[in-house]
């Protein structure tokens, strides 16, 4: 399964001068916030393939007009083929007009989430727009990162985790990382492909509580 994971940065490429071989043979899509609907809209009409999204710091819009033919994965977990894919979106709330939360407030909705992952079989995706504290975030506050994230991946274990919201700009940015509970860490910012054996997707596991794309 080949995914493309984007965050932060519009890429032309994928809007003004799109590129359909660029694109061929992927999947799924999966934004990990701060992008425009109308840039999300527009590739996933382009590339016909589902669009899975969280919200970012930025994506207070989202609550007026929501990237339409694209899906919500912000607070759920669903299935594609097998693959289990969890979203966390927002960030560290540094101030009012953001959509973020405080480290209480996520670790609440990790919890959550957690529970839910066990009910119903797991995950091997996580996405969020944050990453986890010590693991690709910054000191500054509004790039700081969630401990709740981290304390998630104890738990949960998945393969992945995609996040975006810390630009590749900002300095020396690792793109991909481990994180001691496996998982593989990978910042999105721009565009990231990221392809997953088949035979490393489980075939049958139980739907319950699970919405598949």
């Amino acid at each position: 399964m080949r995914i493309l994971a984007i965050a932060d940065v519009e890429e032309g490429w994928l809007y003004e001068r799109w590129d359909p071989e660029r694109v061929s043979g992927v999947d799924l899509i999966v934004s990990c916030g701060d992008l425009p609907a109308v840039y999300l809209e527009h590739i996933v009409t382009l590339a016909n393939v589902p669009l899975l999204y969280v919200q970012g710091n930025h994506d207070a819009a989202y609550d007026r007009h929501a990237p339409e033919g694209c899906v919500s994965i912000d607070g759920h977990i669903r299935d594609f083929r097998g693959l289990r894919v969890m979203g966390l979106g927002g960030s560290i709330r540094y101030n009012p007009e953001v959509h973020g939360f405080t480290e209480a407030e996520m670790g609440r909705r990790a919890a959550r989430m957690a529970l839910l992952a066990s009910a119903t079989g797991g995950v091997d995706l996580v996405v969020t727009h944050a990453p986890a504290r010590g693991y690709g975030d910054l000191d500054d506050l509004p790039h700081r990162g969630f401990e709740a994230i981290d304390t998630l991946l104890d738990r949960v274990r998945p393969r992945y985790l995609l996040h975006g919201h810390v630009h590749l700009q900002y300095g020396r940015i690792e793109r991909v990382r481990e994180h001691p509970s496996g998982a593989t860490i990978i910042n999105a910012c721009g565009s990231y492909v990221l392809d997953v054996p088949d035979e490393t997707i489980p075939e049958h596991r139980g739907f319950f509580g699970v919405e598949s794309v």
